[in-house]
């Protein structure tokens, strides 16, 4: 038959049912029929009627599935891009690029690239948008979003045959059968929303001509704030003044007498270094071995190397700085770093050396709020190494490397 529906009498046979259940069962038949060009119409969702129809799963998933997959590799290949080749850029010897910190924007620019391909994909696949359509015609229809189930079959159906047709819905149980009517060419949009549609066509190029325009060319005028309050916060620096307190400063001071959650603890020798009754420990309350000291000697290579040195001498970089500068009139009123290792610390308990670390000492500042209880111990052991190592005897060497010395 003519599949040009302009030509046709009428453009397919809408059938009306009063329950889901009858329209689930009106599905089966039509579906059983052999008829591909038709469709159900629901006032809400009916569960089963995609089995009922017999619709097969589309190819939006894999176009999804595609797209998404295109943004993964678009956020990942920019950043590698951007981070290892284009601007490479060194930090705390740090790899120049790494998928881990990328995962934020990988993660949204697969949702974004996913989420916009869903979208028009759909739009492109059902036809849409579409102005009008026939069954806009048939007044009965708009009970299709009211009470009242629908299922149309399309005339431009290969099998569609005027009398076949109305039979096979006469049969299904319909309270109503309707012809669709055919009205000609399908309208076109009004000339006021075509000429909208040029307009704003033509408006879409005037953001990318002035991001053109900002990219060639300099100013010396500010740029533009359309929400104050997110470039211009009222925030302050730390240690600026303020008049909101009354101590005049924007960094607040810890509250006396509070504790951090999971942070309070009963075993003082431990966690503080001292007994029950305040006084300093003699010996580290830890059981010393290979790993410990290890450990320690890290731990003693990040926090106090820079101004202590390898060896504990108060020769560390900083140290070493300090003295360049104070030659050339410079670091007046500097205090050089201790040496761990002379009697006057190797006289010191366990406990002391551990306050001292917790606490600070003198010009050393605390460093009880970088570093966790047990590698402060692990320090304190690595400090009596150091001593021993510096005071060291003949005697403190095995019998059987002496030879070698």
């Amino acid at each position: 038959m003519d599949n040009n529906q302009n030509d046709l009498p009428h453009l397919g046979l809408l059938a009306e049912y009063e329950t889901p259940e009858a329209l689930l069962s009106a599905s089966e038949k039509v579906r059983d029929g052999g008829y591909k060009r038709w469709d159900t119409h629901t006032p809400f969702p009916v569960h089963g009627i995609d089995e009922a129809m017999g619709i097969k799963p589309t190819i939006l998933p894999w176009i999804v599935l595609g797209a998404g997959a295109t943004g993964t590799c678009t956020a990942l290949l920019l950043q590698w891009w951007s981070n290892a080749v284009a601007y490479p850029f060194l930090i705390s010897g740090k790899p120049l690029f790494s998928w881990i910190p990328a995962f934020p924007i990988t993660f949204e620019l697969t949702v974004l690239f996913a989420g916009v391909t869903t979208l028009f994909a759909m739009l492109g696949l059902n036809r849409l948008p579409q102005l009008h359509h026939p069954l806009f015609e048939v007044k009965r229809f708009a009970r299709a979003t009211q009470d009242r189930f629908f299922l149309a079959i399309d005339s431009a159906d290969p099998l569609f045959n005027d009398s076949s047709a109305r039979a096979l819905l006469e049969g299904t149980g319909a309270s109503a059968i309707e012809e669709v009517p055919n009205m000609g060419a399908s309208k076109t949009p009004p000339m006021w929303l075509l000429q909208i549609a040029v307009v704003l066509a033509f408006a879409s190029f005037v953001p990318l001509g002035v991001i053109y325009s900002a990219w060639e060319n300099t100013t010396d005028k500010p740029a533009w704030h359309f929400v104050w309050d997110m470039d211009f916060q009222e925030s302050y620096r730390t240690g600026e003044k303020v008049p909101l307190f009354a101590d005049g400063m924007a960094m607040r001071p810890e509250i006396p007498g509070t504790v951090a959650t999971g942070e309070l603890h009963q075993n003082t020798e431990y966690y503080a270094g001292k007994t029950a009754d305040g006084s300093l420990i003699g010996t580290a309350p830890v059981a010393v071995d290979a790993a410990l000291l290890a450990r320690g000697q890290q731990r003693f290579a990040i926090y106090c190397t820079p101004c202590h040195g390898d060896s504990g001498y108060g020769d560390g970089i900083v140290q070493r700085r300090a003295q360049k500068l104070i030659s050339i009139g410079g670091a007046n009123g500097w205090v050089s770093p201790t040496n761990i290792t002379t009697d006057a610390i190797g006289g010191q308990t366990d406990g002391q050396i551990f306050n001292s670390i917790t606490e600070g000492v003198r010009t050393m500042p605390a460093y009880g709020s970088q570093i966790p209880v047990g590698d402060r111990w692990a320090i304190v052991l690595y400090v009596r190494a150091l001593q021993r190592a510096a005071n060291a005897t003949i005697d403190d060497v095995p019998a059987a490397n002496r030879g070698g010395l």
